[in-house]
């Protein structure tokens, strides 16, 4: 696993934490993470506009360029970014 990847899984798993339980998932925090995420993937977005929380570290991304991503943190604990 890259150093960057795992990076950004501490990110993507830490930002529920920090940003609290009462927070949407269309906080501009997390959107910013996941726009980060999607990009270190190599992956077309320009930026995430808006995110919808199916679990924890579990999270279907709409970006401003009208692609949607499935980023969530799979069993092994990497980042996976799967287009939808």
């Amino acid at each position: 696993m890259s150093a960057r990847t795992k990076i950004w899984a501490l990110v993507l798993a830490a930002t529920p934490l920090v940003a609290g339980p009462s927070l949407a998932a269309d906080d501009p925090a997390v959107l910013k993470d996941l726009t980060a995420v999607i990009a270190l993937q190599g992956q077309p977005c320009g930026q995430v506009v808006t995110a919808a929380k199916q679990g924890e570290n579990d999270y279907i991304a709409s970006c401003q360029d009208g692609s949607r991503y499935h980023v969530f943190v799979n069993a092994q604990g990497r980042v996976v970014v799967q287009k939808q």
